[in-house]
């Protein structure tokens, strides 16, 4: 399942993450789908895609 917009993410997905998070995560979830072809593997690579843009925005700042 992709996700066409930030409004088709879980809640707590939405609730959790600033939009442009959201953004990267609905990239990272797109990307990994079709990679990997199963959900939960492509919840965890965009999950650390934010974690990982994250921790770079912190050292940046």
């Amino acid at each position: 399942m992709l996700y066409k917009s930030n409004q088709d993410l879980p809640l707590d997905i939405r609730t959790r993450f600033s939009e442009a998070y959201q953004d990267l995560y609905r990239a990272a979830f797109n990307s990994a789908i079709h990679w990997y072809g199963e959900a939960p593997k492509a919840h965890q690579v965009a999950l650390s895609a934010v974690k990982m843009q994250s921790a770079m925005y912190k050292n940046f700042v």
